[in-house]
C-alpha cells in the first residue's frame, strides 16, 4: 500500500505534526469465513473472523473463549431455557444467541457496534435459512450501547413482556465498560417483575483486577453474584467460571 493510499480516505494527516490519525474503516476487516461450531449435538454455522481489531471495538467479530463455555453450558443445561424468552448483552457474531433460539421462544440479541452489528444479522438470516437450525424462538439484533437508557427502553418498548434471562459471554475485558455494563444488567432485572429473572454470565479471567472489579460492581449495584457450581474450568489456556447475577 502506497502512503498516499494509506491518508486516503482511512487517515488525516495533520499539518501540526504530520501525525497520521487513521479512521475506523482502515480497521475493519469484512473478510468473513464461514465457520462450523458444534456444542453437544448441536452444530452452528456462522460468518467470523478468527482475529480482530481492538480500535474501534471491533472484537465482536470473532468468537471468544467465553462464548465457547456458556455455549458448552447451555448446551449441557437445556432446561434452563426451555420456553424462556433471552436477551443477550455484547452478542458479537451471535454464536451464543443463536444457540439459545433452539430452546427459547424468543431472543433479542444485542450489540453496540454498527460493524459488528451487520454480520449479527447476518447471521441471524443465515441461521433462519439453514436446514438445520431446529429454531424455535423469535430471533433478532438490536443496538444498544451499555448505559444508554433511550436504547434500553425502545427494546422494551418493542418487547414489554420483558425477558426471563439476560445473557452475557465473555463480555468483561476493559474496566471503563464493567461500570455501564452492571448499571445496564440491574436496570433490566428491576424492570422485568419477574421473580426468576437472572444474568447468567460467562466470565474469563484475564486479570486479578479484573476478577475482584467484576464482584465489586454486582455488589455495589445490589446484585448478588454466585458462582455456578461445578462450572469453573479451562478453556483457551484461561480459566472461566459462569456467574448468575440476582436482584
Amino acid at each position: 500500500m502506497s502512503e498516499n493510499e494509506l491518508l486516503k480516505p482511512d487517515a488525516i494527516e495533520s499539518d501540526d505534526d504530520d501525525t497520521v490519525c487513521l479512521g475506523e474503516s482502515f480497521f475493519i476487516d469484512n473478510n468473513y469465513e464461514l465457520a462450523t461450531f458444534t456444542f453437544g449435538s448441536h452444530v452452528l454455522h456462522l460468518l467470523c473472523l478468527q482475529s480482530a481489531s481492538t480500535d474501534f471495538d471491533l472484537t465482536g467479530q470473532l468468537v471468544w473463549p467465553g462464548a465457547r463455555l456458556l455455549n458448552q453450558y447451555i448446551s449441557n443445561n437445556v432446561e434452563l431455557l426451555q420456553g424462556s424468552s433471552a436477551l443477550e448483552l455484547g452478542s458479537g457474531v451471535g454464536v451464543t444467541g443463536i444457540l439459545c433460539s433452539r430452546f427459547c421462544h424468543k431472543v433479542v440479541l444485542t450489540d453496540h457496534n454498527d460493524e459488528v452489528l451487520k454480520i449479527l444479522n447476518k447471521n441471524i438470516e443465515l441461521h433462519k435459512s439453514s436446514e438445520d437450525s431446529n429454531s424455535c424462538a423469535a430471533l433478532s439484533a438490536e443496538k444498544l450501547e451499555w448505559g444508554n437508557s433511550d436504547q434500553l427502553d425502545h427494546i422494551l418498548q418493542k418487547h414489554p413482556e420483558g425477558f426471563d434471562l439476560i445473557l452475557g459471554a465473555d463480555i468483561c475485558f476493559q474496566q471503563n465498560s464493567v461500570p455501564p455494563l452492571f448499571d445496564t444488567v440491574k436496570q433490566l432485572l428491576c424492570l422485568q417483575g419477574k421473580e426468576r429473572c437472572r444474568f447468567i454470565l460467562a466470565y474469563v479471567s484475564r486479570s486479578k483486577m479484573m476478577d475482584v472489579m467484576v464482584t465489586k460492581e454486582a455488589i455495589v449495584h445490589g446484585l448478588q453474584i454466585n458462582e455456578v457450581e461445578g462450572s469453573r474450568s479451562v478453556i483457551s489456556n484461561l480459566e472461566g467460571v459462569i456467574y448468575e447475577i440476582t436482584l
